[in-house]
């Protein structure tokens, strides 16, 4: 394990147990609300990840910052194999902004990367490259981050739609239906979904821990999602949940309209439009006044336009930075 640079008052420790992930929740809503960003972690959601980590052993590969015995920031590694192309050595750092300007920042960012390249050290492939990404919003992080030698890749953001009033009808195209979702259908629209992505930007090759992380997910409801099916199989998706947490914490009745993907035989024939104005109507009847989602700006299929032309309005971005070994 790669030492830690000193900071005054400051103690470091790595990760114990699943009792850690209240700290972990904790760490990452302060420091989404220091960015101005109403994202509210919890227990249950991060156990659903960190159960299921995919070239990733918490004990080794996550730090804890401490002051006075009390986590205050934390950071997080681990690698993955693009589909013909680089081996990526990822890494996110969280920190409360209560304690910024104290270079804890800096020593997390600094372990990350004398970890993550003794990890390299130990693969004999092509190009290696290091990544963060970082809400644009916060202009300590992406100085550091720039400081560090890192260049801006690629984009993303977070839209959300105000209403969920005056939707156009969009019929689905002919030769589709939607179905409600059967249990044992989940392996299949998971591998859709799967599918669909390959050749979108970073892909990398998913693995029965993702698909545990799928399963786990603490807000997964079905009974929201919207299958489009045809005599193939899945055709297109849309897979809506509820954030409980933050409606609560934010006072919100938001939904959410994630995981769309589209099978490439039903491309620009309007059937992602279909299924997102389905999904809003139905998240309408549940209550919800509004809707969010979040894209890759760049997305090779036109998701970013999809969504604007759809009503959905950018309140967030982030860049994703890289840089050689």
């Amino acid at each position: 394990m790669p030492e830690v640079q000193t900071v005054s008052g400051v103690a470091y420790r790595t990760f114990r147990d699943a009792s850690d992930y209240r700290h972990l929740a904790r760490i990452i809503t302060a420091c989404a609300r220091g960015e101005g960003d109403d994202r509210v972690e919890t227990v249950e959601r991060i156990a659903s990840r960190y159960d299921h980590l995919d070239r990733c052993d918490p004990v080794r590969d996550l730090l804890v910052a401490e002051v006075d015995g009390e986590p205050v920031g934390y950071s997080l590694v681990w690698w993955d194999q693009e589909s013909d192309g680089p081996r990526i050595y990822r890494m996110v750092c969280f920190l409360d902004p209560a304690f910024l300007g104290r270079g804890i920042g800096s020593a997390l960012v600094e372990w990350n990367e004398a970890r993550l390249r003794e990890i390299a050290a130990a693969h004999d492939v092509g190009e290696k490259l290091l990544e963060a990404w970082v809400n644009d919003r916060n202009e300590a992080a992406t100085a550091l981050i720039r400081g560090a030698g890192y260049e801006p890749i690629t984009y993303a953001a977070e839209m959300v739609r105000p209403t969920v009033q005056g939707l156009a009808d969009h019929p689905l195209p002919d030769g589709v239906e939607i179905r409600a979702v059967r249990e044992e259908d989940l392996r299949t629209i998971w591998e859709a979904d799967v599918e669909a992505f390959r050749d979108h930007w970073g892909f990398v090759e998913q693995t029965d821990a993702a698909y545990g992380r799928f399963l786990a997910f603490p807000y997964m409801d079905t009974t929201l999602w919207k299958i489009a099916w045809d005599d193939e199989g899945v055709a297109g998706q849309v897979k809506s949940f509820i954030d409980t947490a933050q409606n609560e914490a934010y006072g919100l009745r938001r939904g959410w309209t994630e995981a769309i993907s589209t099978s490439r035989r039903w491309r620009r024939r309007g059937l992602a439009k279909a299924l997102i104005v389905e999904s809003i109507r139905e998240l309408a009847a549940r209550g919800m006044t509004e809707v969010a989602l979040g894209v890759h700006t760049e997305n090779p299929n036109g998701a970013f336009d999809l969504y604007k032309g759809l009503g959905y309005e950018v309140v967030a971005t982030w860049t994703t930075y890289r840089k050689p070994f």
